[in-house]
């Protein structure tokens, strides 16, 4: 049991090193703006370049380390990542920095299916959505303390600072890697064929969907969060990190619901879900008007951000596993795929509205993304229903 619950560590530690790297930019968009003299929205496109860098690599280089062992893939993995890490702390200019958040984005999508990989063998079946609850909450865990952590360095001791807390972290993890995981974990060797034959099955091309229009949805106004909360709803420097720590724990809180959820109702849960965050959207606009008001609203959407990744993931691991299991690890990976694909999307989209129609325009701009997401997953639960009440 001490085992597990070391190595179980570790998986979320890995989560929580790549979630700080990734959501980082968002509490130092100012900062970055000022160094380089670009003006926030643009900084703001890094977001949507590290997220399709990410969703775009992910698969092909999970494909490629499929059918290698899992440890030396996530040492290279995590190997790499470091240094692009380094790369940022040292960049000279805005291009040179995008340069070395594509090297980031490149292999974080790998080393986290790796990690999420790892789940299905060193937990018994009763854990498994317990330990994915946990590991998806390493990227809350990076938003409660990371990325206040990383924009209070970034605000006192300069954004290079940020970085070079992220690279400590992430040596930290690489030797405590070397010290717990197992190292002759192999899944199922295949062509590259056979792996992408997971495709071909209708309920993932539906699902794998889900993430991506799930974070697009939330993506419009979250990497706009910090000009939304001090310039839109009013609030001061000092206070924007409690405010960034408070939306941080209403993340973790979510993906912990989400573990239950996983367990109990899963994907049939989900169109209440989508249900509530597009009616939240739709507040917003209003809601704007009041600070306070406009906190509750932030803090319930962003509870409702991770709620579909247990049950998701759960689903994609059961139909590999049942149907494809040569395809273990790109199904691990289709979360992280497409969720990334949601984030370039949303902020994107994000970056449209807020230069046609400021900041009071993301709310509506992402409610249209959960609607699409509810559209899909009533597709999806009735496709399932269907399949198994023909198999009585």
């Amino acid at each position: 049991m001490k085992q597990f619950k070391v190595r179980s560590f570790v998986l979320v530690l890995i989560a929580f090193v790549l979630g700080f790297s990734e959501f980082l930019i968002v509490g130092i968009l100012d900062d970055l703006g000022a160094q380089f003299n670009v003006p926030v929205a643009t900084v703001g496109y890094l977001v949507t370049i590290f997220a399709i860098v990410y969703a775009i690599s992910t698969p092909f280089i999970t494909i490629l380390l499929g059918k290698y062992n899992l440890f030396g893939g996530l040492l290279l993995m995590m190997g790499i990542f470091t240094l692009g890490n380094v790369l940022s702390f040292l960049a000279t200019n805005f291009v040179f920095l995008a340069v070395s958040r594509i090297i980031t984005a490149s292999v974080a999508g790998a080393a986290i299916s790796i990690a999420l990989t790892f789940v299905g063998y060193i937990a018994p079946m009763a854990k498994r959505g317990w330990l994915l609850s946990w590991v998806f909450s390493g990227f809350s865990i990076a938003s409660v303390v990371g990325v206040p952590l990383g924009t209070w360095i970034s605000t006192n001791l300069g954004w290079r600072m940020s970085f070079l807390t992220v690279i400590i972290i992430s040596l930290l993890t690489i030797g405590l890697i070397i010290l717990s995981l197992p190292r002759d974990l192999k899944v199922k060797e295949s062509s590259v064929k056979g792996q992408i034959s997971l495709f071909k099955d209708k309920r993932i091309r539906i699902s794998m969907l889900l993430p991506m229009f799930n974070l697009a949805a939330i993506y419009v106004f979250y990497t706009y969060l910090r000009p939304i909360i001090t310039n839109q709803l009013h609030f001061s420097v000092g206070t924007l990190t409690i405010l960034l720590s408070v939306f941080g724990i209403s993340n973790i809180i979510g993906n912990l619901a989400s573990g239950r959820l996983s367990e109990g109702p899963g994907m049939r849960a989900m169109p209440t879900v989508f249900i509530a965050q597009f009616g939240l959207m739709m507040l917003m606009p209003i809601v704007f008007n009041v600070s306070w008001l406009g906190v509750v609203v932030l803090f319930l959407v962003i509870f409702t951000m991770p709620l579909l990744n247990s049950p998701v993931q759960l689903f994609f691991l059961q139909v590999a596993e049942t149907d494809y299991p040569q395809s273990i690890v790109l199904a691990s990976s289709l979360n992280s795929i497409f969720s990334n694909f949601g984030i370039a999307l949303g902020s994107a989209t994000g970056g449209v509205i807020v230069s046609h129609a400021g900041l009071m325009g993301v709310g509506p701009g992402g409610a249209v993304y959960a609607v699409v997401a509810l559209l899909l997953v009533v597709s999806l639960n009735k496709m399932v229903k269907k399949l198994v009440q023909s198999k009585k």
